[in-house]
């Protein structure tokens, strides 16, 4: 693996930590088409527009380091 890419990970691991910690991430989780069920005894959360939206990040990000 090189280098280069570790500190990019670790980097985009610290920015997404700290805009956590501030709450600038509340939106995510909370999208139209994430499920969310609450039972008496039961959650059931199922993020699907949120890790469709992770996905495609992702897959842009991978492409400007194949590029």
């Amino acid at each position: 693996m090189n280098g280069n890419l570790l500190i990019c990970l670790g980097i985009g691991l610290i920015v997404a930590g700290v805009a956590y910690k501030y709450g600038l991430l509340d939106w995510f989780g909370n999208l139209p088409g994430d499920i969310r069920y609450k039972g008496e005894n039961t959650f059931v959360f199922i993020p699907i527009t949120s890790m469709l939206l992770v996905s495609a990040v992702a897959s842009i990000v991978m492409w400007f380091f194949r590029h």
